[in-house]
């Protein structure tokens, strides 16, 4: 089982008749599914999804958005924030427990989501009773409950030793079964031999629940895949660049400042010392060439002034001795 999450996503209180029990939900499941990023394959970089316009293929500015409800194939009406705003249920923070069922009676096809329900503050002795209430009588509590601006149906159960509030779906959210190929047992029969070798089957395959015995092993087996490639030295590190920072075109130089950089947003982790020393005298002489770089190009202009006012002097024009008149 994953580890247990201690993270309040809730906190209310579970309400019927004049019993008010102060609650708070945690997470029951953990997703387990192999999660993958979009990256640029020649730099590593991570590429996001953004919003564009379908017909003319041209990126969307924020305020130039809207949301529309297709009420018929291909027509839409908008509905401004103002609207969806006021129709958002109102946040009682209760669990509100309006009926008490058999819990068997409820389809498996309504269950979505769990959610552990611990008691909150001076909760402890009227948890306990619903708690133990339930189990004697087998019924579990049909609520209604307001999670992040959104209602839902629910079903408060006992499980364990605590509560489990199960989101329900809506009955409109449930397809029924009119029209898939279904047995109809009128016209197909099973008799009573076939029967008794199905249970003996059953039996001897019978096992206690063990949810630990059964893997993922598609995930199971891509991990492999993924340890066997980071220890082959074939994992890329993603470099996000400073803020106003411009992406540097060439690795070749590398100075002291660039490797702080890099160990202050975590992209010199697992590093070391020595590794560090190596590049020091690489770093330094990079930096004596671009010192050397740098005087050539202060100095250049000021030789071509000096070159400029040398030619200046030299060109000056010298007055010719006037001719004496023949006598």
């Amino acid at each position: 089982m994953a580890p247990s999450s201690t993270r309040t996503l809730w906190k209310g209180a579970i309400s019927f008749g004049l019993v008010h029990i102060p609650v708070t939900l945690h997470s029951a499941t953990a997703e387990s599914r192999m999660k993958f990023h979009l990256l640029d394959k020649k730099s590593m970089s991570a590429v996001g999804n953004r919003q564009v316009n379908k017909t003319t293929g041209e990126a969307m500015q924020k305020e130039e958005v809207v949301k529309g409800f297709e009420y018929e194939k291909d027509q839409f009406v908008v509905l401004e924030p103002d609207e969806i705003k006021a129709a958002l249920p109102k946040s009682t923070q209760t669990i509100d427990i309006e009926a008490f069922v058999d819990g068997s009676r409820i389809p498996t096809t309504y269950f979505n989501k769990p959610y552990y329900v611990a008691p909150a503050a001076k909760g402890q002795k009227p948890y306990l009773l619903l708690l133990e209430t339930l189990r004697r009588t087998g019924k579990v509590g049909l609520a209604r409950v307001v999670i992040s601006t959104r209602q839902h149906l629910a079903a408060l159960v006992p499980a364990g030793d605590g509560l489990v509030l199960e989101l329900l779906r809506w009955s409109d959210e449930v397809r029924d079964t009119a029209g898939l190929p279904l047995p109809d047992q009128k016209e197909t029969s099973i008799t009573e031999r076939e029967l008794k070798m199905a249970e003996q089957l059953v039996n001897e395959l019978q096992d206690e629940w063990k949810p630990d015995a059964f893997h993922d092993e598609f995930r199971e087996k891509l991990e492999q895949v993924i340890e066997a490639k980071v220890k082959a030295g074939e994992g890329g590190h993603i470099t996000k660049p400073l803020p106003g920072e411009e992406v540097r075109e060439s690795a070749d130089i590398i100075d002291l400042t660039e490797l702080l950089r890099r160990s202050l947003r975590g992209g010199a982790a697992g590093r070391t010392a020595e590794d560090a020393d190596a590049e020091a005298p690489k770093a330094k002489a990079a930096g004596l060439r671009r010192k050397a770089a740098n005087d050539e190009e202060h100095e250049a202009p000021r030789k071509r002034a000096a070159a400029t006012k040398s030619t200046a002097r030299s060109t000056t024009t010298v007055k010719p001795k006037p001719r004496k008149k023949a006598a």
